[in-house]
C-alpha cells in the first residue's frame, strides 16, 4: 500500500500543515473533496487520512459526522492544529502596496482587526491555499493572501505578517483514519474511544443511557447528535470518551450504553493528543 496520507485542499492548506506535523514520513495527497479523501484511503491509493472534525472557533465541520460512520475507515489517531494566520504577497510587496486580501471565508473575520488597521479590504476565496496558488499565477501586487506559512513556501510567496489572528485559541482537531483499527496501542497521554449509537424507542433511553458512564467514572468529552437520512425521528449520537474499550470501566459503561441502543459502533480506539489538555 501506498505510504501516502491523503487530505482535503490544496496543498498548502491547513490540512495539509496537519499531515506534515502529524506523519512527516509520509507523502500527503491532496483532494477535491472529503469523499475523495475516503476513497483515496479504500483503494489503497493512500494509506492513512487526514479529516477535520471541529474547530474551536467555528464548531464541528460540516458533513463530517455523516461520512466517518459510512467512510467504512477506522479512527487511528488525532492531531490538533493552531491555525495561525500569515498574510502573503508576491515577493518584493510591501504592506502598503496591498489593497485586498482574499482567503476562505472563515479566515477572514479571524484576521478582522488587523485589516482594518491597514485598511484593506478582504475578499472571500473557495480555499485559502488556492488563493495563495491563484495569486502566485496572477502576478498582482495589489492583492494578498491569508494562508498558513506553509502555503507561502509551496507557492513561493513571501510573507508580510505572521500570526495575526484576532483570537490565540483557534485550533482544528484532525482524525487521522486507517483501513484497519489497531486495539493493541497504549498512548502515553492515554486513549480515546469515539463510537455511534442509537438509543431504543423507550422513555428517558438516553438519560439511561448515559448513566453507565457517570456511575463508572469515564470521561464523556464530546456528545452530538444527528439526523439519519433526513429524518427528525431517526437520531445517531456521536461520543468521544476518555480510556480504552478494555479498561474495566469502560467496558462496563459501554455494555450499559449496548443494553439501551438498537445499533452501537466503536469508529476507534487511538492515543489521546498532548495537546488536547
Amino acid at each position: 500500500m501506498t505510504d501516502r496520507i491523503a487530505f482535503q485542499g490544496e496543498p498548502g492548506a491547513y490540512s495539509h500543515e496537519a499531515c506534515r506535523d502529524a506523519r512527516p514520513d509520509m507523502e500527503a495527497l491532496p483532494c477535491h473533496t472529503f469523499e475523495e479523501v475516503i476513497a483515496a484511503v479504500r483503494s489503497g491509493e493512500a494509506r492513512l487520512a487526514m479529516l477535520p472534525v471541529e474547530n474551536t472557533t467555528y464548531g464541528r465541520v460540516a458533513d463530517i459526522h455523516r461520512l466517518l460512520p459510512e467512510s467504512g475507515l477506522r479512527i487511528v489517531g488525532e492531531a490538533f492544529v493552531r491555525v495561525h494566520i500569515s498574510l502573503m504577497a508576491l515577493p518584493g510587496v510591501t504592506l502598503p502596496e496591498l489593497r485586498k486580501v482574499r482567503a476562505h471565508l472563515v479566515l477572514l473575520p479571524q484576521a478582522a482587526s488587523f485589516l482594518a488597521s491597514y485598511g484593506i479590504k478582504g475578499e472571500a476565496a473557495a480555499d485559502s491555499a488556492g488563493a495563495a496558488a491563484e495569486l502566485a499565477r496572477s502576478g498582482s501586487r495589489q492583492t494578498g493572501v491569508l494562508a498558513s506559512d506553509l502555503a507561502a513556501e509551496t507557492y513561493g510567496l513571501e510573507i508580510l505578517a505572521r500570526h495575526i489572528e484576532d483570537h490565540a485559541h483557534n485550533t482544528t482537531r484532525f482524525l487521522i483514519m486507517g483501513q484497519e483499527p489497531d486495539l493493541t496501542r497504549r498512548g502515553d497521554h492515554g486513549m480515546m474511544t469515539t463510537f455511534i449509537f442509537q438509543v431504543r424507542n423507550i422513555p428517558a433511553a438516553l438519560y439511561k443511557a448515559m448513566g453507565g458512564f457517570a456511575t463508572n467514572g469515564v470521561n464523556m468529552t464530546k456528545l452530538e447528535s444527528y439526523m439519519v437520512d433526513g429524518s427528525f425521528t431517526a437520531t445517531q449520537f456521536y461520543a468521544d470518551i476518555e480510556g480504552h474499550p478494555e479498561d474495566p470501566a469502560v467496558r462496563r459503561a459501554l455494555d450499559e450504553l449496548d443494553y439501551f441502543t438498537e445499533k452501537l459502533e466503536i469508529l476507534g480506539v487511538y492515543p489521546r493528543d498532548p495537546r488536547r489538555d
